[in-house]
């Protein structure tokens, strides 16, 4: 049974597990597209199903889920999902055309997806108690380790405690560009470019503003956002607003959807239906 969390402290990592956490979906796949490895590992994917531009839905389902099960689920749920990941990840690899080399299931690669993971929880749920830039207590931060481990990162991989990530982190951004194809690319994502055509004037602001808030630099120069103080202050203040609703609420409405993510895989294994 999952203990709800006084707000300001969470005491499990399942306690920054909110719906909040949607809202900066897009900056994270930023932050992870940015390490080129990564990113033309997704542009030039052949597996149509995961691509975001065709089937954002199924997408969004197989992303959500993986997040559910690794943060929310038990040990048989990350095995699983872990199995029909790799089906997929098996087809995800560089070609002689290709700008750089990549395969998914390299562990550096996936050690880097898994730490811009960390920072989406963590973030947000700094964001939501109003203490932007806050760090996860080293027993919390360290629950967090099956978003990586949940793929083939191995234990040994991730860093020990919150300051030994912060340092692995910075040692990172030295891999961090974008070029014209994984800029225009991102840019498509930002602007909802793959919703239908009438929805895009619509929510693309929203969509811009949000995803430039939950940018951290140097993601937000590397795309060129223009971002003010104002913005800034404006942004904190949404977000501390959305967290008094969400820190009141019982927590199976706070980690909504997730927590209905997870139900779903776990109807699709008792089914027999594919999890991914």
């Amino acid at each position: 049974m999952l203990i709800d969390p006084r707000p300001e402290t969470p005491r499990r990592a399942a306690d920054t597990v909110s719906g909040a956490v949607a809202l900066g979906a897009t900056a994270n796949v930023i932050m992870q597209l940015a390490r080129p490895a990564v990113g033309y590992g997704v542009v030039e994917s052949r597996v149509d199903r995961g691509n975001l531009m065709l089937h954002p839905l199924h997408r969004l389902r197989t992303t959500s889920t993986y997040l559910s099960v690794t943060m929310l689920g038990s040990g048989r749920d990350v095995r699983d999902y872990r199995r029909a990941v790799g089906r997929s990840h098996a087809r995800v690899r560089s070609t002689d055309a290709s700008p750089v080399a990549y395969d998914a299931f390299d562990r550096e690669l996936q050690m880097w997806v898994a730490g811009c993971l960390v920072r989406a929880f963590e973030d947000t749920w700094a964001l939501l108690v109003g203490r932007p830039g806050a760090w996860l207590p080293d027993e919390v931060y360290r629950e967090c380790a099956p978003l990586g481990t949940g793929l083939q990162v191995r234990p040994e991989q991730w860093p020990p405690d919150r300051a030994a990530f912060e340092r692995w982190w910075d040692g990172q951004l030295e891999h961090v560009h974008l070029d014209e194809t994984l800029r225009n690319y991102l840019w498509g994502l930002a602007d909802q470019e793959f919703l239908p055509a009438p929805l895009r004037p619509v929510l693309a602001p929203s969509s811009r503003f949000l995803t430039a808030g939950f940018l951290r630099e140097p993601f937000r120069s590397l795309m060129g956002f223009d971002w003010s103080g104002d913005d800034q202050e404006r942004f904190e203040t949404t977000m501390r607003r959305i967290g008094t609703v969400l820190n009141r609420a019982p927590g199976a409405i706070r980690r909504f959807p997730y927590n209905a993510f997870l139900a779903d895989v776990r109807l699709r294994r008792a089914l027999g239906m594919p999890l991914v």
